[in-house]
């Protein structure tokens, strides 16, 4: 019987940044741990942690990202064992499916001896259909991302400055990103669109050169105040935030709160009820891969 097995660690993200939407993302230290054993049949496993609730079959989406790459890389799966702890909350804007989908990605590359290549982040942002997040959870750091025709994504990555502390602030409510991207409009002013071209090209040099520059390069016209009204705490807590000097944008999606430092701090007096406030690394890395199990016949 086959036993292989690998065990992928791969870090949450937060996308958008203010002014970089569906461009920016950046790893942060918060991880899902996934144990995936190849088997004689069938597709089973158990998760606990955030999405304990959620069913291990051949919907699981860590499976659907497996068996997609199994495909790709000619990679035999008769069948698969799941053990899955997640801390990434579900359905906030820190990336959780994106983790999910690299997990599955970077477990099928490690069962068949690969390393990850360009076509890992072909796959990972087909799944999401941006790759800002999948390429932050893929190769750590600060990752800009985009796409041409086909689709054909692409991606690089930028080493962020050491002095970034950030902190989250993660509410109880949920947000779907298919609802909040409805919510966008098909078009924005020219005016708006020059501005965010400028803040995110910025936004690059603040997070890795110039983080005194991070409140100006964060501010953002394409899609936070579009989606306010779907998370009404949210945007308060991000517009206190920023009164009071601190870069704090919607985390991807939402409704959790990114807010960019350099000392891991919030100023007293902001409303933060509601919120869970958590200071993260960033992540530097990306995913990470290692055997565990034996190969017998």
């Amino acid at each position: 019987m086959n036993t292989a097995g690998v065990r992928v660690t791969v870090p949450a993200s937060t996308a958008n940044l203010g002014s970089g939407f569906d461009a920016l993302g950046l790893a942060l230290g918060l991880y899902d741990v996934v144990e995936v054993t190849v088997t004689e049949s069938g597709v089973k496993g158990t998760v606990s942690g955030e999405g304990a609730d959620l069913v291990v079959d051949e919907n699981h989406l860590v499976v659907r990202a497996l068996m997609a790459t199994a495909g790709t890389l000619d990679l035999e799966l008769p069948g698969v064992e799941l053990a899955c702890v997640n801390t990434i909350p579900h359905a906030r804007g820190l990336g959780s499916s994106a983790a999910a989908v690299v997990a599955g990605i970077a477990a099928g590359y490690a069962l068949a001896d690969r390393e990850l290549d360009d076509a890992a982040l072909q796959l990972a942002a087909a799944f999401e259909g941006h790759a800002d997040n999948a390429a932050a959870s893929l190769h750590g750091g600060l990752a800009l991302a985009w796409s041409t025709p086909g689709p054909t994504y692409q991606a690089v990555r930028f080493e962020p400055h050491p002095a970034l502390r950030p902190v989250v602030l993660v509410p109880a409510e949920h947000s779907a990103t298919s609802l909040t991207r409805g919510l966008l409009p098909s078009a924005v002013p020219h005016v708006d669109a020059a501005f965010a071209a400028g803040r995110c090209a910025l936004a690059v040099h603040a997070l890795t050169t110039w983080p005194d520059l991070l409140l100006t390069a964060t501010e953002d016209r394409l899609h936070q105040d579009y989606r306010a009204n779907a998370w009404p705490n949210t945007m308060r807590v991000v517009r206190e935030l920023r009164a009071n000097g601190v870069a704090a944008t919607v985390s991807g999606a939402g409704p959790a709160v990114f807010a960019a430092t350099t000392d891991g701090r919030l100023p007293t007096g902001v409303d933060t009820a509601g919120f869970t406030v958590r200071e993260l690394p960033v992540d530097r890395d990306g995913v990470r891969t290692e055997r565990i199990g034996t190969n017998s016949r």
